[in-house]
């Protein structure tokens, strides 16, 4: 069973940046499409971006696209999720979360079964 946990949450500047990073442990990280949701206060989780196994294709919220970018490094078994101008729309609990997958490269927004315990993001305006 693979674990992922998060950090790099906090407080930033609204046009500010932000790094979150992803720990996997337990299996092979590169078996597994990765992607980063996010909760705000009274909202449901919505996925911010995905990215397949080898990182080759990567998805992105319409909100986020070209502001966010998604990584990963399969050696060490870790996601990232590079943030900039970053806005309080940004505000909220952001989890990591994989997806075992099989044959060609894909990037999936829904159907994860594995989710971190989440970091949270404050965004001051």
């Amino acid at each position: 069973q693979v674990q992922l946990v998060e950090s790099g949450g906090g407080f930033v500047q609204a046009g500010g940046t932000g790094r979150l990073s992803c720990a996997a442990s337990g299996q092979t990280f590169s078996m597994y499409a990765a992607g980063w949701f996010r909760r705000a206060p009274g909202k449901q989780r919505e996925f911010v971006a995905g990215i397949s196994r080898s990182g080759d294709i990567t998805e992105y919220l319409t909100s986020v696209a070209g502001r966010f970018t998604i990584s990963r490094d399969n050696a060490e078994s870790r996601l990232y999720l590079q943030m900039r101008d970053m806005d309080p729309n940004d505000a909220a609990v952001y989890y990591c979360a994989i997806r075992l997958t099989y044959g060609r490269e894909s990037v999936f927004r829904t159907g994860y079964d594995i989710y971190g315990q989440g970091t949270q993001v404050t965004v001051s305006s």
